[in-house]
């Protein structure tokens, strides 16, 4: 009777766990802050932008859209994969030009060439974690004004030189416990988490909770399964990254 008792409740508890997909992770987590959405129409170029989270491996001399090579093998590749496969008959052109370990300032360097000249309809950054983890490891003397001041003048760029461009934010996210994130980081990142929802609603752009859906799926697995270092996200994180990504858009 005990072992019955004992095989219910493991078999009840894996039920619970399996029934909580990552669909069901981000719908719960995201809720009506989904409610604003990109139209992708035909034709559009999708740009993804940020830092390693978004570079994720990609060949940085690669030029053809839609590859895997321009891709890489972060959540941008799962999130362009789905279009792709959804929609082939709207010849949508999907780049990646997310660099390790930048910061706004350096997308700023290099926006000419790597967001403004491919002229992109859907520009998505994330962008963030460095702005404030660099300052606790490597020097830097960027605080909160400089990320809001830095971010606010790229966005306002942005659309002087591509007016009518539409924007999608991810919130800059961190799980404690791990490799790399510690109560050092509380509460200033939360600073940063709260600037990028705010120049979300600033620039009428969707708003990627980030955070949110990570914690949430802290019910189902730990924060080192769901990320390799609290920071970048693992295999199962990249995927629930690009689900919060296609909660965005419409098309």
């Amino acid at each position: 009777m005990q072992n019955s008792r004992r095989n219910f409740l493991k078999n009840a508890a894996i039920g619970t766990v399996a029934t909580l997909s990552i669909p069901q992770i981000v719908s719960a987590a995201v809720g009506t802050s989904s409610a604003k959405k990109v139209e992708l129409n035909d034709g559009d170029v999708i740009l993804f932008q940020g830092d390693s989270i978004t570079d994720w491996g990609r060949n940085h001399a690669a030029t053809e859209p839609n590859t895997t090579d321009m891709l890489g093998t972060g959540y941008t590749t799962y999130a362009a994969s789905e279009l792709l496969l959804k929609h082939p008959q709207k010849n949508f052109k999907i780049y990646n030009r997310g660099v390790s370990g930048n910061k706004v300032y350096q997308l700023a360097e290099r926006w000419e060439t790597d967001c403004l000249a491919l002229k992109p309809n859907v520009v998505s950054i994330h962008i963030g974690v460095n702005d404030f983890w660099h300052s606790l490891t490597s020097g830097y003397k960027g605080t909160i004004d400089t990320y809001i001041a830095d971010y606010k003048a790229l966005l306002e760029r942005t659309q002087k030189a591509l007016p009518g461009v539409k924007f999608i934010i991810g919130e800059p996210f961190a799980l404690k416990g791990t490799k790399f994130v510690d109560d050092k980081w509380y509460p200033t990142f939360l600073l940063f988490q709260k600037a990028a929802k705010d120049l979300a609603g600033q620039f009428d752009a969707p708003f990627i909770p980030l955070q949110k859906i990570f914690d949430k799926a802290l019910e189902t697995g730990s924060a080192n399964y769901w990320t390799l270092d609290g920071v970048h996200p693992s295999v199962a994180g990249s995927r629930l990254m690009a689900e919060g990504w296609l909660s965005t858009v419409r098309g």
